[in-house]
């Protein structure tokens, strides 16, 4: 398939910009899926017979239960096609823009870089982001880098003040050293080449770190900081009336491109600080609201044609990103009603086994080559989703930029409860969309057609997972216990029905997984944590939504934290999981795996005992292979005494809510 060529331009590449070619495995997709949607219909027509002809309100219960499960599973797998009927790979060549265009004549770039929180976002990192993408190879006069400061803290506005002048020297170097690695952090931390002007550069870097840490570890920006009246003044801003929910708009200009200089006398970006106004009487709507503040602030400034908007630990890894965008922007025979390109969100210091599937790889790297592009408005938690979602709803159109060389990369949790929270946070967001009347299966299917629609939808219901992972988690298990069997026996031809349809969607997700570079480990370690989120993230954060419905008021907005602990992270890079905190995920996590280690060691004893096994196999497999995927559970609870360890106050109250479970399901399987 050919890519796009400039107008004019012939088939060398020259003066080609992109291409775009299908998958490999798309016949394959397609196959398998006209082969495994009659199975799927015959299970379903298996539970409907079962519901029908059962005799007992036990069996009734249980098969309904397991009908209702696996039409959410159908749902969700015929959703997942529309990733995989049509997934292409698109090239750009960066390298040809300047052949067909001046750099004078470049678009300018509005960046905007958003944080909330100077202690879980501590504002070194924040900077690192900003100075990135002011390094970017592109002309400088034309970047305008926005940061929100959605926690209106002085501590941020002080360390951007610190990283203006960290720049003019900062800049310069990168660009006159060719250097990739354009976040100051990311370069000292590589082995990059030991030079005068590096040490000289990295000294600075240092001085600047210590100032901005120092400030932020004592509470207030000292007066021996203060090199300015300007900067006094923008200071006294902070009133003691200046509260983080309560306060005036402040915007301070850091560096102006008209006329701010770096050392070797070229013009430097834009860097525009802002905290936008906030009052307790009328709602901020998060970081939807910050981001249409930045629109309104550089719509009166700077109103570049192109904006890039960032989180505050999304690094620019690759300087020459706005070049690759340019290659789909500036093309001729691109069409006018693209709206977006779209980066995957990647992430760095990943430990091997990626114990918490931080990668993210069906997401970001897998789903959206079908997908090809998703995405600020109000009404959801998730403003990225909502927004590219109604975009498209609209007729504006998206490709997706997924470069050899990752273009950003992002911050990891190390910690297991700051990747359920901020999970739990996109579990609430996206059913916010997927139950409003812009819902994805109605709404979006009416107005972008089913393909795509069904592709929105497939991530707005999400937590919808929660059911059948929750029912699979418990309800077998329950059964074993209580010496009832609710699946077919090994030697009937339902059993291989259920055989193929496990192994089948678990296959295709293998193969998926390794076509994309991923490895076996974190392909375990990524079917796992969609067990874990299952059970806790998605579970909790449905009812949370659906109590919100209720009226009845939940946890709020929770910023995943940035900030690193030595010990913790030293136990993340070893691949041990991090525990340490009691919470309400981690209970429902425990008593799950409490519940599968018992059942499995009841379907033992009863082989044991010479009961026949082919009744009790598929519970047995069921309980073991939950077992198996809890493992790191049982180790926190009976093997660990570091902090990260399972706290005792929820292996109690995870033995209780189990005891209490399995008491109530004595009573049902009677």
């Amino acid at each position: 398939m050919k890519g796009s060529l400039v107008r004019g331009a012939t088939t060398d590449d020259a003066r080609l910009l992109h291409t775009v070619k299908p998958l490999r495995r798309t016949i394959f997709n397609r196959v398998f899926a006209a082969i495994y949607a009659p199975a799927i219909l015959t299970l379903l027509y298996y539970h409907a017979k079962t519901l029908i002809f059962s005799a007992t309100l036990v069996s009734f219960s249980a098969t309904l239960a397991l009908l209702f499960s696996d039409l959410v599973l159908a749902f969700m797998w015929v959703t997942t096609q529309t990733f995989r009927i049509c997934p292409v790979y698109r090239k750009q060549f960066p390298e040809n823009v300047e052949k067909i265009l001046k750099r004078s004549d470049f678009p300018a770039l509005d960046v905007f870089v958003c944080t909330a929180d100077p202690y879980k976002e501590p504002p070194i990192g924040v900077v690192n982001t900003a100075l990135a993408v002011m390094a970017y190879e592109y002309p400088a006069e034309k970047i305008s880098v926005y940061i929100s400061d959605d926690g209106g803290s002085a501590f941020t506005l002080f360390a951007f003040m610190e990283a203006a002048k960290f720049a003019t020297h900062w800049l310069p170097f990168c660009k006159k050293n060719n250097i990739l690695e354009r976040s100051p952090e990311a370069y000292f931390g590589s082995n990059h080449p030991c030079t005068s002007e590096s040490e000289k550069i990295k000294m600075m870097y240092e001085s600047m770190k210590v100032k901005v840490e120092h400030v932020l570890e004592r509470g207030t920006v000292g007066d021996q900081y203060i090199t300015s009246d300007q900067e006094r003044e923008a200071f006294n801003q902070w009133s003691s009336n200046f509260t983080r929910q309560d306060h005036p708009a402040v915007i301070q200009v850091l560096l102006d491109a008209s006329k701010d200089k770096d050392i070797d006398g070229y013009l430097m970006p834009n860097l525009i600080y802002i905290s936008r106004e906030k009052n307790k009487s009328s709602p901020h709507h998060f970081k939807a609201g910050a981001l249409n503040a930045l629109l309104r602030v550089s719509g009166s400034m700077t109103n570049a044609p192109i904006v890039l908007a960032l989180d505050c630990d999304f690094r620019s890894n690759d300087p020459r990103t706005p070049l690759r965008v340019l290659c789909y922007l500036c093309d001729p025979a691109t069409p006018p009603n693209l709206a977006f390109v779209q980066f995957p969100q990647l992430f760095q210091g990943i430990n091997r086994s990626d114990i918490y599937n931080a990668e993210y790889k069906r997401l970001f790297q897998i789903n959206m080559l079908g997908f090809d592009g998703i995405g600020l408005r109000y009404g959801s938690l998730v403003e990225d989703y909502y927004t590219g979602f109604r975009l498209h709803c609209e007729g504006w159109k998206s490709v997706f930029c997924n470069p050899e060389r990752p273009a950003f990369f992002g911050d990891v949790p190390t910690g297991l409860i700051d990747a359920l929270n901020q999970q739990k946070r996109w579990a609430v967001g996206l059913l916010e969309v997927a139950f409003s009347k812009y819902s994805p299966a109605t709404y979006g299917v009416r107005r972008m057609g089913p393909l795509m629609g069904l592709g929105y939808a497939h991530i707005a219901f999400w937590p919808i997972w929660s059911i059948p992972i929750t029912t699979y988690a418990f309800l077998p298990q329950l059964a074993l216990l209580n010496k009832v069997y609710i699946f077919p026996k090994v030697s009937e031809p339902w059993f291989f029905l259920y055989a193929f349809l496990f192994l089948g969607a678990y296959g295709q997700d293998y193969l998926d997984f390794i076509s994309a570079g991923g490895s076996v480990q974190r392909w375990w370690s990524d079917q796992r944590f969609w067990i874990a989120r299952g059970l806790t993230s998605y579970f909790l954060g449905s009812i949370e939504f659906f109590l919100g419905c209720l009226g009845i008021s939940a946890s709020g907005f929770t910023v995943t934290s940035k900030a690193v602990d030595a010990e913790q992270s030293k136990r993340y890079d070893q691949g041990i999981f991090e525990f340490g905190v009691h919470s309400p995920m981690f209970v429902s996590l425990t008593s799950a795996a409490i519940i599968n280690l018992i059942a499995f060691s009841q379907g033992l004893v009863e082989v044991f005992r010479g009961n026949n096994l082919e009744g009790l196999f598929v519970q047995m497999f069921i309980s073991g292979f939950a077992v198996v995927n809890s493992l790191p559970i049982y180790e926190a609870i009976a093997l660990r005494n570091d902090s990260g360890k399972m706290p005792i106050k929820t292996t109690i109250t995870a033995t209780l809510l189990a005891g209490a479970v399995y008491a109530a399901s004595s009573f049902i399987f009677m």
